[in-house]
Order: structure tokens, then C-alpha cells, then sequence
């Protein structure tokens, strides 16, 4: 229904979703958090599926912070091994479906054998030119800003950059995202109404959505809903003149 009402020329280029719900859907359910994470993939599937199909150029999907490794180490290690399992079994479809995947976060706490994955991953589909997903795994936005610091001062140390030349635009080509428009809007589920250190540089100017359903029960319908919002926003950007979603 709510495809059929999205205007495809005021489309959000990249749309970025906070993933959250999946212990509270468990728990209204009897059951044990690792048994939401397990039905949560399955949104992962259809959202991703869902936002080739309406046309969407990036999404990003907020999988693991730099915090949730203070979990319990059973839900961490339930939580990784769900993160090998998708992409095991969605790699040749992702491949083949022309979906570029690229992962934001610190990769270095994770197991190797993961990481080594993660990179296989990302190589065979970097010249698909589809929908771009952005998989945040071990991700934090201070730290992202930290390490894009880092790397800046590196090269100034060498120089290879000049800080007088520093501008937000070229500050940008050190961060996680770099080479990509910065998010439209921000999407959040199960009725929490906080950032939690997701994208904290590239959200400057985002349009924010907090929905109450929780992440296993999102769906593409859901997801076209808030489109056809999205469309109806007028964005100043600190001006005075109004402009929608494509820019």
C-alpha cells in the first residue's frame, strides 16, 4: 500500500536505522534475548531486500556498538555468531542482487576469523553499484570521530595534510562513511528516543523518526510509511528556503 504513495523524487538517498527491541520482543514473548537477535535477522533480510527494491542508494544498519560488548559474554558471543551466520548464507545473494557492502566500526576486537570474513565480504562486492549497505560492527560515533583524528594527524605528522587546509568536507574523507552522503534520516524502533552514539558526525542535519515497534516486527510496509512522511518534511538546512529530501 504505502509503496505505491512514495514520491520516488523526493526519496531520502541514504536512510540509517538503530536496530532496537530484539531482548524486550523476546521478553514479551517467555523467551530468552538470543531468541530476538535470532528473529531479528530476518527484518535485517526483508529491510534490506525492501530498500533495493524501493530505491534507496544507502542504508546503514546500527548492528553492534562499541557499548554492547558490556553485555553478558553469552549474548555476545550469540550476537557474533548471528553476524557470521548472515553473511555465510546472504553472501552470493548479496553478490549477485548488486548490493556493495561496506562495514563502519573498528574492526580490531573482533575475532579474526570474522573480520576475515567481513573483508572477503566487502571485496567481492565493491564494484556493485546497487544499493550500498553500511554495516555498523563495533561501531561508536566518538569513536569513529576519535580514529578519523587519528589518521588526520598522521598524515599532518607526515605531511601529507596541512591542519590550515582542514574543512568539515575534508575532514569527512577520515571517517567510516567516507565518500558517501550523509544520512537523510534516522530511523529508530522500539520507542527509545536517543541517539546512542550512532553517526554522531553525520547526523547533523537528519530528519529523525522514533517508531514503537520493535525490530523483529518491523517491516518494509512500516519502513515505506515512514518514506511517505519523510516526503511531506521541508528541510531549511539553517536556511530559509524549503528542499525535501534529494539535494
Amino acid at each position: 500500500m504505502y509503496k505505491d504513495e512514495i514520491d520516488t523524487d523526493k526519496l531520502p538517498q541514504h536512510v540509517a536505522i538503530t536496530m532496537d527491541g530484539n531482548g524486550r520482543w523476546a521478553k514479551s514473548k517467555g523467551k530468552f534475548r538470543v531468541f530476538g537477535h535470532q528473529s531479528g535477522v530476518k527484518a535485517v533480510r526483508d529491510t534490506v531486500e525492501g530498500a533495493a527494491e524501493i530505491g534507496l542508494k544507502y542504508i546503514t544498519l546500527y548492528a553492534f556498538s562499541t557499548e554492547n560488548w558490556n553485555r553478558t559474554a553469552h549474548e555476545v558471543a550469540s550476537l557474533m555468531k548471528l553476524f557470521r551466520g548472515y553473511m555465510q548464507s546472504k553472501f552470493l545473494q548479496l553478490v549477485e542482487n548488486n548490493v556493495k557492502v561496506i562495514f563502519l566500526g573498528d574492526p580490531n576486537p573482533i575475532r579474526k576469523v570474522i573480520v576475515d570474513q567481513m573483508q572477503k565480504l566487502e571485496q567481492a562486492t565493491e564494484k556493485n553499484d546497487g544499493l550500498t549497505l553500511n554495516i555498523a560492527l563495533n561501531y561508536g560515533g566518538r569513536d569513529e570521530i576519535l580514529r578519523a583524528v587519528q589518521k588526520f594527524g598522521m598524515d599532518a605528522s607526515t605531511g601529507k595534510a596541512n591542519p590550515k587546509d582542514l574543512t568539515v568536507e575534508s575532514f569527512e574523507k577520515y571517517l567510516d562513511t567516507k565518500g558517501q552522503k550523509n544520512p537523510d534520516l534516522i530511523i529508530r524502533t522500539a520507542g527509545q528516543q536517543r541517539l546512542s552514539n550512532f553517526l554522531l558526525w553525520q547526523i547533523a542535519y537528519s530528519e529523525l523518526y522514533f517508531t514503537k515497534t520493535t525490530w523483529p516486527d518491523f517491516s518494509v510496509e512500516e519502513l515505506s510509511q515512514i518514506l511517505v512522511e519523510f516526503d511531506q518534511r521541508g528541510r531549511t538546512f539553517g536556511g530559509n528556503t524549503l528542499r525535501y529530501s534529494r539535494i
